[in-house]
């Protein structure tokens, strides 16, 4: 896209309306960690100092979340053949620029200070993370890539999900993004991902990538730029058509870069640095980890109630695993109830679990069904005297107007005393509405 072009209008389509009213929601967030400030020049000429922050995958704050993470999903073999260099070894900016221009990509990988130190960021300060990322990618990448692939849009954008949520499907953002994909719960149910107490489709991997690429193909229609594509999707369209304007109406991401929110800023260079890192690894001596999750597996559709756990201790697999690769249940219950879910196993598991089907959604059935169906209360003392309302038992009389105790004594064949006692009643007054027994 020319960086002179008119800023133009967007066309008056819904979905491109609802996509921009449900981005807008973001905002620029200044508290974020950076890496180093950059001055750059606006249209006018004058100087702005901005800054680039981490990319989000690579937040600090995450750390302990995504250990727990990698944890769960790999394994260190005790011999292994390709073992990582502690300490990465950074290249010149010649060799950076050669290496990103020989990358088969159709969207622009462009080198500038601000690209190189995030590469750095990840060749060279979080070497281990890159490891694990690499060896999860093993599972990750072909479901994007098939997606992707089927829509036609460019292959390299399966990096995305690598600065979003550093491929870790139960991250969680501050502004309440989720997902590898780091959906916000609107623009989630914009593209039909469901979500409520025990699912949460966003963290789906399948699911999440399909709705990704038709939210990322909406966005090309809107920009044409997919530099410009995946900075709206960072921050919204809202925010980028801002920035155009404030750039004078040009279209291009490094030309409106000083209007973008903070945390887009580094946004893109991020993207670029990830698609570097994750192409060029073995020259920087990273080897991918091993992981535990199985290459191999198959989606069966379900529309019984049946928690995780009856799966695992069923057919002896690892809850951890089963919870690995079906990260949509937030409560490891697949909800059923007419409705069709997929629940996602080892290959080799697939035909165990049809043949034992019903065996496993019977398997300790009251013990995992935490919703009761139908549910008694207890029967109060119907006669205490501070119950109201509820349907009228039997031996139960409810006082009408003009009603006395020796009236309602005389009908029901008991004395007046009998009745004072069952009822605890010091006299002989009594209420319309009022209960009594009555034997």
């Amino acid at each position: 896209m020319a960086q002179d072009e008119e800023v133009t209008e967007i066309e008056n389509d819904s979905t491109e309306a609802e996509i921009i009213a449900q981005e807008e929601e973001f905002e620029e967030q200044e508290d974020l960690a950076f890496i180093d400030s950059v001055e750059t020049a606006n249209a006018k000429g004058d100087t702005i100092k901005t800054y680039t922050d981490l990319p989000v995958g690579f937040d600090t704050q995450m750390d302990s979340l995504l250990n727990e993470y990698y944890q769960s999903v790999i394994v260190q073999p005790k011999k292994r053949k390709c073992v990582s260099d502690s300490i990465g070894v950074g290249c010149s900016d010649e060799v950076y620029i050669a290496r990103l221009q020989k990358i088969p990509a159709i969207m622009e990988l462009a080198f500038n200070p601000i690209v190189k130190k995030h590469i750095e960021l990840y060749v060279l300060k979080r070497r281990k993370q890159v490891e694990n990322m690499l060896g999860i990618g093993e599972y990750y990448f072909p479901i994007f890539e098939q997606e992707l692939e089927a829509a036609r849009l460019p292959l390299e954008l399966k990096y995305l999900p690598v600065i979003e949520s550093a491929l870790n499907p139960l991250a969680f953002s501050r502004a309440g993004a989720s997902g590898l994909w780091q959906f916000m719960y609107g623009t989630g149910k914009l593209y039909g991902l469901e979500g409520n107490s025990l699912v949460d489709d966003r963290r789906d991997p399948i699911k999440a990538t399909h709705a990704a690429v038709r939210f990322l193909g909406d966005l090309y229609k809107i920009y044409g730029d997919w530099s410009l594509v995946i900075a709206a999707y960072n921050c919204g369209p809202g925010n980028v058509n801002k920035a155009i304007k404030r750039a004078n109406g040009k279209k291009d991401y490094w030309a409106i870069y000083p209007y973008l929110p903070l945390e887009t800023r580094g946004y893109v260079p991020a993207f670029i640095a990830a698609t570097y890192a994750m192409t060029y690894y073995k020259e920087h001596n990273i080897c991918p980890a091993k992981m535990q999750i199985p290459v191999l597996c198959d989606t069966i559709r379900l529309n019984e109630r049946i928690h995780l756990e009856q799966i695992a201790q069923v057919l002896k697999i690892d809850i951890k695993l089963l919870r690995s690769l079906n990260p949509q249940y937030r409560k490891d219950i697949i909800p059923g109830n007419g409705q069709v879910y997929t629940l996602c196993l080892p290959q080799k598991s697939i035909g165990k679990f049809i043949d034992m089907k019903d065996s496993i959604i019977a398997y300790k059935a009251d013990s995992f069904a935490l919703n009761r169906a139908v549910v008694l209360p207890a029967k109060a003392d119907p006669y205490y005297r501070g119950m109201r309302g509820g349907a009228v038992g039997k031996g139960i009389y409810v006082v009408k107007k003009g009603d006395s105790l020796s009236s309602i004594a005389k009908r029901r064949r008991v004395s007046v005393a009998k009745l004072k006692q069952w009822n605890n009643l010091k006299s002989d007054k009594i209420r319309a509405g009022q209960r009594l027994r009555i034997k």
